[in-house]
């Protein structure tokens, strides 16, 4: 077993676990759990200062989560937008590849946690064959993001297998990947890994840092992995109360991924997905944030 598999297995997924390190009320947490998995790594718990600091909000459960609020469990539509299990094809030129079921930690404001960890999010070797074959006999799709779940939990013979066949399809130009183990999971950044992600340029990856202090000398050496295989690192942030709803954060975040060799990318104002309502901030405050922009802009 690997080491990144070895700290994957000492998560801490249920609320007495989490009960050994911090004061929490387990009953209450574990009415979340049961219809919102819970998983945290070695890795992410140890940025943890504190009880509601910008670290814990982002991976344990919340009471909150089971008030909907009037809110939609699948806001974009994908299960209406999926022509084949797993892929949904929104907009013509391209794919969203939905090639893994679980994620290192699970972040409490994921769009998808109706179905990231749960049951009906397991993807059969088959399901991603008959994505792999609904792309290459769609000429249109130029444009593939391998998501989840997080792709990059599967063993490197999985995904060089997946980016081998995705590669041979002539109309496919652009392959990436969307993962955010370089955040909660950097022991999985491996040499060998870096080797297959280095056979199938030009591949893209956007992880996902939303707040300063996931810039870990870890996540660094991670990074500076992927970019010195000569993968193009993108980030996308999500705009959530308490954690990162302030220029002066942003910016800091923003500097400190420059820094490492990933480009800041995406600024997301959150999806209205069930569950996540107490993340939410106005668009206006997104607006006015100029944080997000790089500093040479």
């Amino acid at each position: 077993m690997d080491l990144w598999q070895q700290r994957l297995k000492q998560s801490i997924t249920t609320p007495q676990q989490l009960a050994q390190h911090f004061d929490v009320d387990v009953a209450a947490l574990e009415a979340v759990v049961e219809r919102y998995p819970m998983r945290i790594t070695p890795h992410y718990l140890g940025l943890i200062r504190e009880p509601g600091d910008p670290i814990w909000l982002q991976c344990v459960p919340d009471p909150r989560e089971l008030s909907e609020e009037g809110l939609a469990e699948d806001p974009l539509n994908e299960e209406n937008l999926s022509p084949v299990p797993n892929l949904v094809h929104r907009y013509s030129d391209r794919a969203l590849f939905l090639v893994s079921g679980t994620c290192a930690t699970y972040c409490r404001f994921c769009t998808r946690k109706r179905k990231v960890g749960c049951p009906s999010m397991r993807v059969s070797f088959n399901e991603v064959r008959a994505g792999i074959d609904y792309i290459a006999a769609t000429p249109q799709i130029s444009d593939v993001l391998l998501s989840g779940g997080d792709p990059l939990l599967m063993s490197d013979l999985l995904l060089k297998d997946i980016l081998d066949r995705l590669r041979r399809i002539p109309h496919v130009q652009i392959i990436r990947i969307g993962t955010r183990v370089p955040v909660t999971l950097p022991e999985r950044i491996t040499e060998g890994l870096c080797e297959v992600l280095r056979q199938y340029q030009p591949l893209y990856i956007n992880t996902h840092f939303n707040h300063p202090r996931e810039i870990t000398p870890e996540t660094e050496v991670a990074c500076a992995r992927l970019a010195d295989a000569g993968v193009a690192l993108g980030n996308q942030t999500v705009l959530l109360r308490g954690v990162n709803d302030d220029a002066q954060t942003l910016l800091e975040l923003m500097r400190g991924l420059l820094k490492i060799r990933v480009r800041p990318y995406y600024l997301h104002q959150m999806d209205l997905t069930a569950g996540t309502g107490h993340f939410r901030t106005q668009v206006e405050e997104g607006l006015e944030a100029p944080g997000w922009r790089s500093p040479s802009m």
